[in-house]
């Protein structure tokens, strides 16, 4: 049964990709003031699911040192990735296409291969730990998947083509959730050590990519608003922990 959780989870966030479809009947405007709240709930979500989930069940079977050199690997890989590539999550239609979209496409195959990687190890461990991790995954990947699709649109892509390249690359997701499963099978020592560096990316993703999205906005209200969306993600994660799924 945990094999097919994991492929039904990591089948569900790649179908998101789709999602990217529904925003051409928005005017822009409008489509930006629905996604910073998004952002600020998959910020908040993704923080509270690496400190009241990962970094808890990790600390279980590893030592601190280790564990805490697991974050900042997780992080600096992420910074790599993000440097190297030159990926960038692209959360507004009016971005800056800096490679044609095609370094995108590339460094979103390796995010949602590591995704991938991140949901199998959690269902391995725990079908609890695994739910939570997947459901933080699929509130980051609304606005992230909105706003690769607009990359594509950018880059000259054209609509069915973009769409159809943006769910091609969230498939490596399952390839990524097939890979850590028989990894995580074949040795359970493998578990503890993806914990931390899955919590690592998600506060990576949450600092670095989220956040910056929330401190533009520039309207008082639109600012409590999204601040609240943060926290409700941050107590939905920690509500999580103490209710039975």
């Amino acid at each position: 049964m945990t094999f097919i959780y994991i492929l039904l989870a990591t089948s569900i966030i790649s179908l998101i990709s789709i999602v990217g479809v529904f925003t051409l009947y928005f005017h822009p405007k409008v489509l930006k003031g629905k996604l910073v709240l998004l952002i600020s709930l998959a910020a908040g979500s993704l923080m509270g699911g690496a400190f009241f989930h990962l970094l808890p069940e990790a600390g279980k079977n590893l030592a601190p040192d280790n564990l805490y050199i697991g974050v900042i690997v997780a992080f600096v890989i992420f910074l790599l990735i993000e440097k190297v590539l030159n990926w960038r999550h692209c959360h507004e239609h009016n971005c800056e296409v800096h490679t044609l979209g095609y370094m995108s496409i590339i460094g979103d195959s390796i995010h949602n291969f590591l995704d991938g990687l991140i949901v199998a190890a959690a269902f391995v461990s725990d079908t609890r730990l695994g739910m939570i991790t997947a459901f933080a995954m699929v509130l980051h990947e609304i606005p992230q998947e909105i706003g690769d699709f607009g990359v594509l649109l950018h880059a000259g892509f054209k609509k069915k083509t973009a769409l159809i390249i943006n769910f091609l690359s969230a498939l490596t997701a399952i390839f990524g959730a097939i890979v850590g499963y028989f990894i995580s099978s074949s040795s359970q020592e493998f578990i503890p050590y993806l914990l931390p560096f899955a919590a690592g990316g998600f506060i990576y993703i949450a600092a670095s990519d989220l956040l910056p999205e929330m401190r533009k906005e520039k309207d008082h209200t639109k600012t409590i608003l999204s601040f609240t969306f943060f926290l409700t993600g941050i107590v939905i994660m920690y509500l999580l922990k103490y209710l039975e799924i």
